[in-house]
């Protein structure tokens, strides 16, 4: 079975899911709602979907084990990921998303939600305790399931109607690379709603992988094109689940995330900033906020956010390197508050970006030089045996004179961080980062560096390095 937890949830092989995963793991969070006093039998459990193929039948099978686990389902049909959680808040009631996001489309999983918010790593070890415990059970599905898609779509709108002055957005005129995203009706419409004028582009009813962090050379091809048959003034676009942005210049040139991220937390006013160690080194100097740094994963991101407010402090955001922006406390940027969505959110950090870039009269892409950020890029080796990955992880752990010979070929080693992966700043001021992935046999690799020319050198060594161990 492929089937486990990573930092976006579960997820496996879509075959895999299909069968008995998707019930066992699904039980398996019902009684942990039940364990830890999160709900009561009876309450409602929502259910939400991306466009995958293998969605629909994997939500049949969550649903019905809801029922059959005391709980009353609530189907909120295809919708992006932060839509469903944040009407899972206002109705107090746990959720799963079927979704995998990004992944290849013969892969799924789902994505679990207390009433509160998104589960913790101290959930995830919950649930998976309780799903050994699980003996093979039928899946059979009652016809009277309720269903509130408009309800929780409509919700989201309104939080969104609340992010910007109105008309904050007219005179721009933006693409939106639709694919298969289940955020691509909801960002033609939020655009338009704030006066800009917006070409949809490139819908699909097949199932198309966005890695908005790993943008794809298909996408980029995408982007270019249409940038060179019209003028733009921004693309956005989505993952599949609608939790991670895509925003590119009018020349089809994607931002980073870690730099929407900047930019949202700077129109927030934002007090402290949580981000993983894979972010930008060039955000601590960047904005009037506190900076916190954690493991890769939304959890983390979380429980700093978490430690924030324990602390007594206000304002609170995070992000990831991906784009996704989450809030801890209550904002109000334009007049009208917004509650906070402790879950990844593509449209926050969109709506944020563009809105800078139309108040401050600058186009998007020189945001990036006016915050004399470093240059970033990051790939990854597919395939990458964990077992491989773990050996190298080992080995340059075990002693500085192993990391001191293994990146020898690159530079002497002035810092490390072992926050996540093995982060290493060269003398030179050059930054490399290895780090295994958390849910598939890749090895990623990050960098840092003065210019272009200099990152994407220092990448290729950095991968050629990764390539030739031999554990």
């Amino acid at each position: 079975m492929s089937s486990k937890f990573g930092t976006s949830g579960l997820r496996g092989l879509s075959e895999d899911l299909l069968g008995f995963p998707s019930t066992q793991y699904t039980i398996a969070f019902c009684r942990h709602l039940l364990a830890a006093g999160h709900a009561k039998p009876g309450d409602p459990v929502l259910v939400g979907m991306d466009f995958r193929a293998s969605s629909p039948a994997i939500a049949d099978r969550c649903v019905a084990a809801i029922r059959n686990s005391g709980f009353e389902p609530v189907f909120c049909g295809a919708l992006p990921t932060p839509a469903l959680a944040c009407y899972g808040q206002k109705r107090q009631a746990a959720s799963l998303m079927i979704t995998g996001s990004h992944i290849p489309a013969d892969r799924n999983g789902i994505k679990f939600y207390l009433p509160s918010g998104e589960i913790t790593k101290q959930d995830e070890v919950a649930i998976c305790s309780h799903a050994a415990n699980i003996a093979e059970v039928g899946s059979t599905l009652e016809a009277d399931v309720a269903h509130e898609e408009k309800q929780a779509v409509a919700h989201f709108s309104e939080r969104l109607q609340a992010i910007l002055p109105e008309n904050a957005l007219s005179g721009l005129t933006i693409g939106v690379y639709q694919h298969s995203t289940v955020a691509r009706d909801m960002l033609v419409d939020i655009l338009r709603f704030y006066g800009a004028t917006v070409e949809p582009l490139g819908r699909s009813e097949d199932f198309i992988p966005v890695d908005t962090e790993a943008v794809s050379p298909e996408t980029l091809s995408l982007l270019a094109g249409w940038a060179e048959k019209g003028r733009y003034d921004a693309f956005v676009s989505a993952d599949g689940d609608g939790d991670r942005p895509l925003l590119a210049d009018g020349q089809g040139i994607p931002l980073r995330g870690d730099l929407l991220g900047l930019m949202t937390a700077r129109f927030l006013k934002a007090e402290v900033v949580v981000t993983p160690v894979t972010s930008n080194s060039g955000i601590e100097r960047n904005g009037d906020f506190g900076v916190l740094r954690t493991q890769v994963g939304s959890p983390f991101v979380i429980a700093g956010m978490e430690q924030a407010l324990a602390n007594g402090r206000d304002r609170i955001v995070g992000f990831e390197a991906n784009g996704g922006f989450l809030t801890a406390t209550r904002f109000t940027p334009t007049g009208t508050s917004i509650d906070a969505l402790p879950t990844r959110d593509c449209f926050l950090p969109i709506l944020s970006a563009l809105y800078l870039s139309k108040s401050e009269r600058k186009p998007l892409s020189t945001f990036e030089t006016a915050y004399q950020m470093p240059v970033a890029d990051a790939d990854r080796l597919k395939n990458y045996a964990q077992a491989r990955s773990g050996a190298l992880m080992s080995h340059l752990s075990a002693s500085r004179d192993n990391l001191d010979a293994f990146l020898s070929p690159l530079g002497k080693v002035a810092e490390v961080s072992v926050i996540d992966g093995l982060r290493a700043t060269l003398d030179d001021g050059r930054v490399i980062h290895f780090r295994p992935s958390g849910n598939a046999p890749e090895m990623r690799c990050y960098v840092e560096a003065a210019d272009e020319g200099a990152a994407k050198a220092l990448l290729a060594k950095g991968l050629a390095l990764l390539e030739a161990f031999d554990a």
